[in-house]
C-alpha cells in the first residue's frame, strides 16, 4: 500500500510537470508564431511603401526641371505635399518634400563663386504606417539638376527659420509652417528644422506678409501675427522677402507645462476635540473604558498592563495649517502619560508615527499640557491620529485618566470663482494696449479646481475681479506672479474673502533667498488708523475696508530680520506689494 500511495504521488507530480512543460512550449510556439506574423505583415507594408515611394520618385523624374515643386511649395509644382494613400488593406501617409538646395562643391551662401545658391532641387519621398508595433516610416531621396547640368538662377531671396529654446538650445524636428496667400501660386507649406534647429528655403518668392508657426509635440508654439484693429503694431509681424536677401528668424519654443488653480473661501481657524462624553470620537484603543467624561484603565486595580488611547481620524475639509495639540488629563503619583501624533498611511487603515525629523520628540512622546504642530506639513499629513500612552508604575495607584484633549487647525472651503490668467508674453500692441500672448478667463468648478493640462513656460499673474465676482484675493500660494518653467507643473492656491472697494495685500519675503516669511508682524496706518496683522503660512497678510489714499505707512516686523518701515505708500482699489527684508 505504502508503494502504491508514492507511486500516485510521482505521477501527480509528473502531470504537474509535464503541464507546465506543455505550457512553456505552447507559449514559445505562439510567441514565434506571433513574430512571424509580425515579420511577414510589416515586410508586406513595408514592401507597399517603397513601391509607392518609388511612384512618385519616377513620376518626379517624367517632370522637366521647372516642372519639379510641391503645391503650395517653395518651389511650387502640381505635386501634393501630403496624400492618403491606401494599398493592400494598409492605409499610408505619402509626403513629398522638394526644395532648392546650395552645393558646397563651388561654395555655399555669400561664397558661392558664382553668386547662384540654388545649384539644384533636392527631393524625398516620406511613406509612413501605423503597423503592429506601432508607426513605421520609410523615405527615398534623389536630386534634380538642370538640363544640361549647368545651375540656373532663379529669382527670389532666402527664408531662413531658426528653431530654438529660451537657453538657446536648438530644436531639431520642430514642424515649420509657411502661408503666403498673396503670392502665385499662393504658398502653404510644411517642413522641419533639421539638427541645427533650422529650416531654409532658397528661391522664395519676393513678397511680404510671410506667416510663420513653429511647434513640435510636446512643445509650444512661435509665430507672426497679422496687423489688425485690435494689434495694429504686431511683434513679431509678418516677415518679408527680398530679391537676393537673406530673411532670417529665430523662433523660440519650450516644453509645455501644466498648471492648477484651486480657489477657496479665507482661511478660518477650527478645533477637533473629544471630551469623552461617549466613545464616538475615538479610534482603536487597548485596555481603555470612557466613564464619567475621562478615559482610563479599564477594570479595576491592579493595573498590570499598560493603555493605549488614540482618537478618531482627524481629517478637517480643506485644512491649511495644523495648530496645537492640547489636552487635561490627572497623573496620579506612579502613573504617567505620554502624549504622540500619528498619521493615516493610507485611506481607512493603518497608522504611523509621525517622524521626529517633522515632530521632534514625536517617538519620545511628549508630556506637559500642549505640543505645536504648525510645522506637521499638511500637504504631506492631511490626516492626524492623537495617541494617549498611559503607564501605572504601580499596579495599585489610582488610575490616570485624560479629561479632554483637542487639536485646532486652519482651513478653507473650496469655492467657485471666475478668474483671469495672464502671462508676461507680448504679441504687440493696439488702441487697448499691450496685447499678451496668454490672457484669458476661466472658472474653477463646485470643488474649487481648475487644470491646464498644455501650457507654456511664462511669468503668470492671476486676478479676481472683487466687481464682479464678489472676491478679493487675500492671499495667493504662491504670490502673484509666478514663474512657470519649461516642462513645470504648477499648483496655485487662491484665499478669497467678500470684496471691499480698496484693499492692500502684502508678501513678505527675504531679500537673501526670496522665500517667503511666515508669522512676520505687519502694521498699516495713516492719520486716523493702525491695523496690525500677521503674514500667513505663504508670508501673506490682507487688509480691506480701507480708503483710497498715498499716506499709507508700512512696518514690517519679522523675527530675525530688522524692521522694515515705508511711507507714502499709495492705496486705491486693489492694491499689492511685495516687501524684502534684509
Amino acid at each position: 500500500m505504502r508503494h502504491s500511495v508514492c507511486e500516485r504521488g510521482v505521477s501527480l507530480i509528473d502531470t504537474v510537470v509535464g503541464t507546465a512543460l506543455l505550457l512553456l512550449v505552447f507559449m514559445g510556439v505562439a510567441g514565434a508564431f506571433t513574430l512571424t506574423v509580425d515579420v511577414v505583415t510589416n515586410n508586406k507594408a513595408r514592401a507597399g511603401a517603397i513601391a509607392l515611394a518609388n511612384e512618385r520618385m519616377e513620376y518626379l523624374r517624367s517632370l522637366t526641371y521647372a516642372q519639379v515643386g510641391t503645391l503650395g511649395g517653395i518651389p511650387a509644382g502640381s505635386v501634393a505635399q501630403t496624400e492618403t494613400i491606401a494599398l493592400n488593406g494598409v492605409s499610408y501617409t505619402r509626403r513629398t518634400y522638394i526644395e532648392y538646395a546650395d552645393d558646397p562643391v563651388d561654395g555655399s551662401g555669400v561664397a558661392d563663386t558664382n553668386s547662384i545658391i540654388a545649384d539644384y532641387k533636392a527631393a524625398k519621398v516620406q511613406l509612413s504606417w501605423t503597423g503592429r508595433s506601432g508607426t513605421r516610416t520609410i523615405s527615398v531621396v534623389s536630386r534634380f539638376t538642370p538640363s544640361g547640368g549647368l545651375e540656373t538662377a532663379v529669382s527670389g531671396g532666402t527664408l531662413t527659420m531658426t528653431a530654438i529654446t529660451a537657453s538657446g538650445v536648438p530644436v531639431s524636428n520642430a514642424e515649420v509652417t509657411i502661408v503666403n496667400s498673396t503670392t502665385v501660386p499662393t504658398i502653404n507649406v510644411l517642413t522641419y528644422t533639421n539638427a541645427s534647429g533650422t529650416a531654409s528655403f532658397i528661391g522664395t518668392p519676393v513678397a511680404a506678409n510671410y506667416e510663420i508657426t513653429v511647434t513640435k509635440p510636446g512643445y509650444s508654439t512661435s509665430r507672426t501675427y497679422t496687423a489688425t484693429a485690435q494689434n495694429t503694431s504686431p511683434n513679431p509681424g509678418h516677415l518679408s522677402v527680398s530679391n537676393n536677401q537673406t530673411t532670417s528668424a529665430t523662433f523660440i519654443i519650450e516644453t509645455l507645462g501644466s498648471k492648477s488653480i484651486e480657489t477657496y473661501a479665507q482661511v478660518t481657524s477650527g478645533t477637533w476635540s473629544d471630551t469623552f462624553s461617549d466613545t464616538s470620537s475615538m479610534g482603536t484603543s487597548t485596555n481603555i473604558e470612557v466613564s464619567g467624561n475621562r478615559a482610563r484603565f479599564a477594570g479595576s486595580q491592579p493595573w498590570t498592563l499598560p493603555a493605549d488611547l488614540r482618537s478618531a481620524i482627524i481629517a478637517p475639509s480643506g485644512i491649511t495649517a495644523w495648530g496645537t495639540f492640547a489636552w487635561d488629563d490627572t497623573q496620579p503619583a506612579e502613573t504617567t502619560i505620554t502624549y504622540r501624533v500619528y498619521y493615516r498611511t493610507s485611506t481607512g487603515s493603518g497608522a504611523s508615527l509621525v517622524p521626529d525629523a517633522v515632530l521632534p520628540g514625536n517617538s519620545t512622546g511628549f508630556t506637559g499640557t500642549s505640543v505645536d504642530l504648525s510645522a506637521v506639513p499638511v500637504s504631506t499629513y492631511p490626516a492626524l491620529i492623537l495617541d494617549a500612552y498611559l503607564v501605572a508604575l504601580n499596579p495599585s495607584a489610582p488610575s490616570p485618566s485624560v479629561e479632554d484633549w483637542s487639536l485646532s487647525y486652519m482651513s478653507a472651503q473650496p469655492v467657485a470663482t471666475t478668474f483671469s490668467l495672464r502671462g508676461a508674453k507680448t504679441i504687440g500692441s493696439g488702441p487697448s494696449g499691450t496685447l499678451y500672448k496668454y490672457d484669458s478667463s476661466h472658472t474653477t468648478s463646485a470643488s474649487g479646481l481648475f487644470s491646464i493640462a498644455s501650457i507654456e513656460s511664462d511669468v503668470y499673474t492671476l486676478l479676481v475681479n472683487g466687481t464682479s465676482t464678489g472676491y478679493d484675493i487675500s492671499s495667493a500660494c504662491g504670490p502673484q506672479p509666478e514663474l512657470l518653467s519649461p516642462g513645470g507643473s504648477m499648483v496655485t492656491r487662491l484665499y478669497l474673502t467678500a470684496h471691499t472697494v480698496n484693499s492692500f495685500l502684502v508678501d513678505v519675503r527675504a531679500s537673501s533667498t526670496g522665500a517667503l516669511i511666515g508669522n512676520a508682524a505687519v502694521g498699516l496706518s495713516r492719520s486716523g488708523f493702525a491695523a496690525t496683522s500677521t503674514t500667513d503660512a505663504c508670508g501673506q497678510v490682507f487688509f480691506s475696508n480701507l480708503t483710497s489714499g498715498s499716506t499709507y505707512a508700512l512696518t514690517v516686523v519679522a523675527p530675525g530680520y530688522p524692521t522694515f518701515t515705508a511711507t507714502n505708500i499709495s492705496i486705491g482699489g486693489a492694491t499689492r506689494s511685495s516687501v524684502e527684508v534684509n
